[in-house]
């Protein structure tokens, strides 16, 4: 097992230029099926704050993108987007859902990258102190364990990626899977069987949820916000969409990923 210690934006520096469209199509159609399942089980609205994000930039010609943001009853804030260049050897792709406060599963997370090589992240982030919380680890952490250590033993190729910033490592979650690798059709496979299984098991969760009492959800949708804008604001990956897009465009695309233009109320408002 290896590891990367880099920032995004120098790993794309230290890269050679080349067209990774294949990946990127791939990946695009990876998140589709899994967006697909997701459709399936939660009523969806499209925020009209980001209709105009749909299409931006001028892909494929020269750097650009989609972000689509979608609320409903029973979800906060789902995120599907890309942002890259991909016949220039980058894209970043997206799948977040982040749940109401009617349950306290935790939320979704899915990011892919290729800068020529891959890059892949999924987690499941959590919606209580885990170490102040053990039952709620041992419901939805713990039984991933052996299969986070087998990947891990298993596929010598994969290299952990651990963030420059601090406060990225720290939104992690101990079962996180957070790696570089190569894009061959080994690899690409694993990431599509994990990212399905990942999905499959977060929406049992969500039928299987408690409700949240009622008089405990404000304060726990005020710190979903907190995270969810926290994660967004300070991620060092946006400096690659102030290279390609200015600082202003970054920013509507930052507040679009945390919902800082948001029309449609959040749940339970």
């Amino acid at each position: 097992m290896t590891e990367t210690v880099r920032h995004v934006a120098t790993m794309l520096d230290d890269s050679p230029v080349v067209d990774v469209t294949p990946t990127f199509r791939a990946w695009q159609a990876l998140l589709a099926e899994l967006k697909a399942k997701i459709d399936a089980r939660f009523e969806l609205t499209l925020d009209p704050s980001t209709r105009d994000l749909a299409t931006f930039g001028s892909p494929p010609d020269s750097p650009g993108g989609s972000l689509q943001a979608y609320t409903g009853p029973e979800v906060d804030w789902m995120v599907h987007s890309w942002l890259g260049n991909p016949t220039a050897s980058f894209a970043n792709l997206h799948l977040t859902v982040w749940l109401g406060p009617q349950v306290r599963v935790p939320h979704l997370g899915i990011a892919l990258l290729v800068w020529p090589e891959g890059w892949f992240y999924l987690d499941a982030l959590p919606r209580t102190p885990l170490l102040a919380d053990g039952d709620y680890y041992d419901r939805y952490y713990a039984p991933l364990e052996d299969d986070w250590l087998r990947v891990r033993q298993q596929y010598d190729k994969l290299a952990w990626f651990t963030s420059p910033t601090g406060f990225i490592r720290a939104s992690l979650s101990p079962t996180a899977y957070c790696y570089s690798m190569p894009t061959t059709d080994e690899y690409l496979a694993l990431v599509a069987e994990l990212a399905h299984a990942h999905v499959d098991r977060w929406l049992g969760w969500v039928d299987e949820a408690e409700p949240v009492a009622a008089d405990e959800r404000a304060a726990l949708a005020a710190a979903d916000l907190a995270v969810r804008r926290n994660i967004s604001e300070r991620d060092p990956a946006n400096a690659l969409g102030v290279r390609y897009f200015g600082a202003e465009t970054t920013e509507r695309l930052v507040r679009g990923l945390w919902g800082g233009d948001r029309h449609i109320p959040r749940p339970g408002r």
